[in-house]
């Protein structure tokens, strides 16, 4: 366990505070100095804007101080020293959540892993990758596409989400179909508790069933069980050819049946069926300047995508499956990518609507859900019309991972109602109402609709085992429990 001593705290109280107590505590910046040395510390006119949250906003409180590790040792020693004065500490990565894990409240120091940025080189023979927290997932996939592999994961905010965040809300994206969770591309983690203690398994090792799999419960835990300083990845041969569709359906039961046809064709070849809402397509694709390839008016639109080890025989095979989706009414206008930069074309029409939906929208309730693949027609079916009860002008404006159940289900609406209605539904459908963006602040009030009383008794039987004084990210997911009380 990495401890502090007395003179790195030296005439600084250390006695119980409250959990939110404003301003950050006097001594830390001494002791952060001493400790770690100035480079660390950045306070006052020197924090930006950005630092008040995440991609989902509100704005939080703009920090008064932020600590910039370098290193593991440098967090341990920080960490250190946050739990023996209690400080409470929000971490912070790239800042493109949207559940409001990583905005400050008041009193909070940010621990900020953004110089913690490198990444190793890839280990060819057993197909990994060493990075730090603080690197992005763009920097990761670019170092594997160099050596002829690649990662399982990718989002749309490659170039900013980092591998820490990545790794702390269990990211998802568009190749989960194949690829799985971001959970299935860790082989190894070093995190470092909230008491300073580094624990490291990085090996990677395909087998090692010595003991618990302690790097599981922090996959996940939104920053509030440790802080991830590195992660050995997984990677992928990177597979020689893939094609790509752009496909009007003719309703969500279609698509279903479509996707269905596609995974018995392809079977794990199948990488992606995404599916983006008339409505939507239709409104980015008049307000964005990169105009969409399809022509609008559909019900649903699919982007579906195979990777293979054969490319002529792959896209002579997709093309024979879309035609006969196309023959039985499934699937309407299909293009298919012939290039590179028609593949890109197409991505950026499901990109797009996420910038539109920040930029051109009036009030928006985003609602970052799952259910079963096979229930998802029918959970459209009754959103849309409880959703109409509400308020009857609200537009409904959905995208997401139809190939794994995930949905963004995003509402134009000021009615408060919406929310509740749209939760209810889906754990009435046995749903998720955090599919891939987690709790965080934002969601921690209904956290009880997804998981049941013991299951968050757990959870904070072990947030108190590794975050006694409560530290680390304090009322994300749930809210701190107060001393004496059961879990």
């Amino acid at each position: 366990m990495a401890g502090i001593t007395d003179l790195d705290i030296a005439g600084v109280a250390t006695g119980p505070q409250t959990a939110h107590a404003t301003p950050v505590h006097a001594g830390l910046i001494d002791a952060v100095a001493r400790a770690v040395g100035p480079h660390a510390v950045q306070r006052g006119a020197e924090i930006p804007e950005r630092r008040r949250g995440d991609a989902n906003g509100p704005t939080g409180a703009l920090p008064d101080l932020v600590l910039r590790p370098r290193d593991t040792a440098e967090v341990s020693r920080i960490l250190a020293i946050c739990d023996a004065l209690r400080q409470p500490l929000v971490v912070q990565g790239g800042l493109t959540g949207f559940a409001g894990a990583a905005r400050p409240l008041a009193g909070e120091a940010v621990l900020s892993l953004e110089r913690m940025c490198r990444v190793g080189t890839p280990e060819r023979a057993g197909a990994s990758v060493l990075a730090e927290a603080g690197a992005t997932l763009q920097a990761v996939q670019d170092v594997a596409l160099d050596a002829g592999l690649m990662l399982g994961v990718d989002i749309a905010a490659r170039g900013s989400c980092t591998i820490g965040g990545n790794v702390a809300t269990n990211a998802g994206g568009i190749r989960v179909l194949r690829y799985g969770m971001f959970r299935a591309q860790v082989a190894g983690l070093e995190v470092v508790l909230a008491d300073g203690t580094v624990l490291s398994s990085l090996t990677g090792l395909a087998k090692d069933n010595a003991g618990y799999d302690l790097k599981q419960i922090f996959i996940g835990s939104e920053g509030t069980l440790g802080v991830v300083t590195r992660a050995r990845l997984r990677l992928h041969p990177r597979p020689p050819g893939s094609c790509l569709a752009l496909a009007a359906v003719a309703s969500p039961q279609a698509a279903l049946e479509a996707l269905m046809r596609l995974r018995d064709a392809f079977g794990p070849g199948l990488t992606a069926f995404e599916a983006i809402g008339g409505v939507l397509h239709d409104a980015v694709a008049s307000w964005s300047a990169a105009r969409s390839p399809i022509a609008s008016g559909a019900p649903l639109y699919a982007l579906i995508e195979i990777q293979g080890h054969d490319p002529d025989a792959d896209r002579a095979r997709f093309e024979s499956t879309l035609a006969l989706a196309i023959e039985d009414g499934l699937l309407a206008q299909t293009l298919i990518a012939a290039s590179g930069r028609e593949a890109a074309a197409f991505w950026g029409v499901r990109e797009q609507a996420g910038a539109y939906l920040g930029r051109a929208c009036g009030p928006t309730q985003g609602h970052d859900i799952s259910v079963a693949i096979d229930r998802q027609p029918e959970f459209l079916a009754r959103a849309e019309t409880a959703i109409a009860t509400i308020d009857p002008g609200a537009r409904i404006l959905v995208f997401g991972h139809f190939g794994d159940g995930n949905l963004h289900y995003i509402v134009e609406s000021a009615e408060p109602r919406v929310t509740e209605t749209v939760y209810r539904l889906v754990a009435d459908m046995g749903g998720s109402i955090a599919a891939e963006h987690g709790i965080g602040l934002d969601k921690k009030s209904r956290l009880l609709l997804s998981r049941s009383a013991a299951e968050i008794s757990t959870m904070r039987r072990l947030k108190r085992a590794l975050d006694p004084h409560g530290i680390l990210n304090p009322g994300r997911v749930f809210d701190p429990v107060p001393d004496g009380a059961a879990a």
